[in-house]
């Protein structure tokens, strides 16, 4: 008997072709992973199963959930089967939660929608299924709302809605994406246990081979809307022989042409004993004490270096890089960039150090002006310079720069909807190269976009290093990337640098604690051996505390 059997199932919308001929079966207690490069039909695959298309799409083939014809033709009954039969888990819970609703309210809506049971049995049922979960009710009493909680945290409560009646077939879209190694590994051991406890099928959904190898039984691999291999996980890097699964196995694998690490060049950052604090929550008409998000961080990036900044949710990471850039005033401490102090620079001293020190955020899309074209885009930081160049002669460097991170010259005349996610990133990394800095930080700026893309940025950075003497602090969660584009790295934990070192020395021998948890946790894809996060019969269950809001 299976949860799921999908036989040629085809989707159009508006007569274009979405998904070609896919074909997964799912067993009771199977955890089946779907994996392919962004745009090839995993998300469609889910929400078709779901019956969540738009209403425009025309869907043929057979979907049987425990055997059963799905009713998409009725929609009373596909309202019964989602969430009583089949439970799904987006990529981020922050829009998938209400906002306005208590995470019991939350939990026991769906209850409440399915059983005939009252708001106080619903209650009891949300309470337990939370625990189940790791919400323990001690910490995460029923009245706390979305935003109280962490990523983390937030995404268990998706999982817990999901799960709240047991149904037979549980769907994880990119439940980990965002998420640090460590939570990364706690959530996906939590989704191992309740397919092993409820008997349940789960597929799940991911661009990293790594984390799907580590945790399904078997692999579906799609491409242009179809599946085009499937095998059991165990053979993901021995036994699957098609072009594409060879490809997403290739950039999985990839490791950027790292040059030889540079010779000891002047310093074009300096932190000193910096500190940022933020206002305590409001409890009774008194303030808390203030939270303490960087506590006397003191680091050095030289001339052509690469630093990472790596370390779990929580710890401070992009709160340390948006002090270290002047996007928030710190408590003590100062930042110097080449050698002039740029913590109290006002006026025009500021804006002449500014252009020396440039950020790409994680998601291009929301530090865009969607009405902008590419052209104004890239060169808004013109204003930063002394003398801003003509029209003229502006368009040509922003034609120059698009050349260099492998756009063309047409793509000045383009929106940021043209593009996709890889080329919306080097759009943004072009934008902080028109200034010629001496340094950019990077603030997660890979971890959204799929196995392929991401080699394609990562090698654009080791080139754009290599070739312009540039310096990096890259700051992330996933220590395998970060190791294979740094020369030098350092691991923060509750607002402090407890290990810096050089980066392979630190992956060879780390000393602190913190730094051994994050390499256990962080998933290896090899051609000869795969590592997977955390055993899921060894992660503790326990709520993780270092991602706390």
């Amino acid at each position: 008997m299976t949860v799921l059997s999908v036989r040629d199932l085809r989707v159009s919308i508006d007569e274009v072709p979405i998904l070609n001929a896919v074909s997964l079966e799912v067993a009771p207690g199977e955890v089946l992973g779907l994996v392919g490069e962004s745009g090839s039909g995993k998300s469609m695959t889910a929400l078709a199963i779901m019956g969540l298309l738009p209403s425009r799409a025309v869907v043929n083939g057979d979907v049987d959930v425990l055997e059963t014809p799905v009713p998409y033709a009725d929609d009373r009954a596909m309202r019964l089967v989602r969430g009583d039969q089949i439970g799904m888990v987006f990529q981020e819970p922050m829009t998938a939660l209400n906002p306005l609703m208590t995470i019991g309210d939350q939990v026991a809506e769906t209850v409440r929608i399915h059983r005939k049971v009252s708001p106080l049995e619903a209650q009891v049922i949300a309470r337990r299924t939370l625990e189940r979960v790791g919400l323990a009710n001690d910490r995460f009493p029923l009245d706390r709302y979305p935003h109280e909680l962490s990523g983390g945290q937030r995404q268990r409560v998706a999982i817990a809605i999901a799960i709240a009646l047991t149904p037979r077939l549980l769907i994880a879209d990119e439940p980990t994406t965002a998420l640090d190694v460590t939570t990364q590994a706690q959530i996906l051991s939590l989704l191992k246990r309740l397919v092993r406890e409820d008997g349940m099928g789960l597929i799940l959904i991911s661009h990293d081979l790594a984390v799907v190898a580590g945790t399904a039984d078997r692999v579906a691999v799609m491409h242009k809307g179809t599946t085009v291999e499937q095998a059991r996980a165990s053979r993901i890097v021995t036994g699957m022989t098609h072009a594409e699964s060879q490809r997403l196995l290739g950039a999985a694998m990839h490791v950027p042409v790292r040059r030889a690490a540079p010779a000891e060049g002047e310093p074009v950052l300096e932190v000193e004993g910096l500190v940022r604090d933020y206002p305590g929550a409001m409890r009774l008409f008194r303030r808390a004490a203030p939270f303490r998000a960087v506590d006397n961080v003191s680091f050095v990036v030289r001339r052509g270096e690469s630093v990472g900044l790596v370390g779990e949710s929580g710890c401070g990471k992009s709160t340390l890089l948006r002090t270290v850039l002047g996007l928030h005033r710190p408590r003590a401490g100062t930042v110097r960039v080449m050698g002039e102090d740029f913590t109290r620079a006002t006026g025009a001293d500021l804006k002449r150090l500014r252009r020396h020190v440039q950020m790409v955020f994680q998601d291009p899309s929301g530090s865009f002006d969607p009405r902008w074209r590419v052209e104004q885009l890239v060169s808004e930081n013109f204003h930063l310079l002394e003398q801003r160049p003509d029209r003229a002669e502006g368009r040509r460097r922003v034609e120059e720069m698009l050349d260099q991170v492998g756009l063309t010259s047409r793509d000045a005349d383009r929106y940021p909807h043209e593009f996709s996610g890889g080329e919306r990133q080097r759009i943004a990394i072009a934008r902080a190269l028109i200034t010629r800095p001496a340094i950019i930080a990077l603030d997660e700026a890979v971890s959204a976009l799929d196995v392929s893309i991401r080699a394609q940025v990562l090698d654009l950075l080791a080139e754009l290093s290599q070739r312009l003497g540039l310096s990096w602090l890259f700051a992330s969660h996933d220590l395998t990337l970060v190791g294979s584009i740094t020369d030098r790295l350092m691991v923060m934990q509750a607002g402090r640098i407890v290990e810096t070192g050089a980066t392979e020395a630190v992956f060879a021998a780390p000393a602190h604690a913190c730094t051994r948890a994050l390499l256990a946790a962080t998933p290896v894809l090899s051609r000869d051996r795969l590592t997977p996060a955390l055993s899921t019969d060894t992660v503790p269950l326990s709520v993780e505390t270092t991602d706390e809001p």
